[in-house]
């Protein structure tokens, strides 16, 4: 019975820690109004890259990419899925673009892809 109980309290500890973590490092849920954005906003939340490759079988790009700064993520060259594969056939590699990003369902998602002024 001692051990049921200490492998409770236990239990209630960690998946508060585990809680209070995941609040502190940003991944509590945001809701999100798009319906509020204005164009300004909304383009503040595209990044700027360049793609380096599309791959029209894999359903994926690889962009060298600045700050994505709605996923807090610094600058680097990484592949992305996209969320509908035509978005492929507008870009090649050497293109400078502006995308949008999200994370969804563990990846992250390129939602939107423009090419950049």
């Amino acid at each position: 019975m001692k051990n049921l109980k200490a492998l409770l309290v236990i239990t209630t500890l960690l998946a508060g820690a585990a809680s209070a973590y995941a609040t502190s490092h940003g991944s509590a849920p945001m809701i999100k109004e798009e319906s509020s954005k204005t164009a300004p906003a909304a383009a503040a939340d595209m990044a700027e890259g360049e793609i380096r490759k599309v791959d029209m079988e894999a359903k994926k790009i690889t962009i060298k990419h600045g700050e994505i700064k709605n996923l807090d993520m610094p600058g680097m060259t990484m592949v992305f899925q996209v969320k509908d594969p035509a978005m492929l056939d507008k870009v090649k590699a050497g293109d400078k673009v502006r995308f949008k990003a999200e994370k969804t369902g563990g990846a992250i998602v390129v939602t939107d892809i423009q090419p950049a002024n």
